[in-house]
């Protein structure tokens, strides 16, 4: 089988191209940067960098002959970068109506979109409650009151790739992903997520010797973070067993940014003053998955540990400070 990974040079589509070509899958892998800032690239893919996927017609030539669609491809970052670059967020509207229109007339038969926890209402998490009532299941998203323009844009898209695949016979699959983290990602320049930067301040203190942490918020709000290996797992899962509605995809266990701070320093082995930044971006005070229905539709739930994968992150994450620091950047 043929497939397209758009995005294939970020995060979450970098370890979703190894394991396609770990599965014998035949993998075009295209990205809109080029290849020196790829976070993985493997010579056994057709690679395309430079790759604008906003473009209709770089849609249309990279599908052709595909049997499916992995569209990861979409201007995104932290809560600081979707909150600064509300016209940037809401461009992304425009891939996977491009993708849609290609593989409707290039014939290709299934595509996966990559969604998110942002297209839920800010209102239900406003508070912090509890994980239990803090979860959020498939249905809550309406009536719609998306996170910015990102989470409008990813709700739209996915309507999108509804009403394509219903209207021309397109099997099509939706994963929500609640912050996924893990090595070989954005660590640094405003577009990491929360994980990442945590453990790239906790690395910075533990090799400057400064054992301070600035922490965006009161430290207070909480988040579900799955690690990367169960989201490649997941969407796997959601092709064979899913159907074609959203399926949330991520961890159901929901921890504290404190908290999350607090893991952290014990894998560094330190312990550092913290101060809060209460004006900075932080987007809703609560969030986490409700894991119901893909455990009904596969069986399966994301399972590994925080303590696990964010003790991988922290480590790579770290060697990526030093070697930097070394070559001077």
């Amino acid at each position: 089988m043929k497939v397209l990974v758009a995005g294939a040079g970020g995060f979450i589509a970098g370890h979703l191209v190894k394991d396609l070509l770990r599965q014998g899958y035949e993998v075009i892998a295209a990205d809109i940067k080029s290849f020196d800032k790829w976070y993985q690239k493997f010579d056994d893919a057709e690679n395309h960098d430079n790759c604008n996927l906003q473009e209709k017609s770089l849609c249309y030539q990279l599908t052709k002959g595909v049997d499916r669609i992995y569209n990861l491809a979409c201007n995104m970052g932290g809560m600081g970068f979707i909150e600064s670059n509300q016209s940037a967020c809401i461009e992304n509207v425009l891939i996977q109506t491009h993708m849609m229109m290609a593989a409707r007339d290039n014939n290709v038969r299934q595509v996966l979109y990559s969604s998110s926890a942002c297209v839920y209402p800010t209102t239900l998490g406003e508070n912090i409650k509890d994980a239990k009532s803090q979860a959020l299941k498939e249905t809550d998203v309406f009536p719609a009151y998306p996170n910015e323009s990102y989470g409008w844009e990813k709700l739209f898209s996915e309507l999108t790739t509804t009403h394509f695949g219903s209207d021309h016979g397109i099997d099509t699959r939706i994963c929500r992903y609640h912050t996924v983290y893990g090595p070989n990602g954005t660590w640094r320049g405003g577009k990491e997520k929360v994980p990442a930067a945590i453990c790239r301040k906790v690395a910075q203190a533990k090799i400057n010797g400064k054992h301070e942490i600035e922490i965006w918020g009161d430290g207070k709000q909480t988040r579900s973070f799955m690690y990367v290996d169960d989201c490649v797992k997941g969407m796997d899962l959601i092709w064979e067993k899913g159907d074609k509605s959203p399926v949330n995809l991520g961890s159901d266990i929901m921890i504290s940014i404190d908290d999350l701070v607090s893991a952290t320093e014990k894998i560094a082995g330190i312990k550092l003053k913290r101060s809060y930044d209460k004006t900075a971006p932080q987007g809703v005070r609560g969030r986490n998955s409700d894991n119901t229905k893909i455990k009904n539709l596969t069986g399966w739930v994301p399972s590994i540990p925080l303590e696990v994968g964010l003790e991988k992150t922290y480590s790579w994450i770290y060697d990526e400070i030093v070697n930097n620091s070394k070559n001077g950047f």
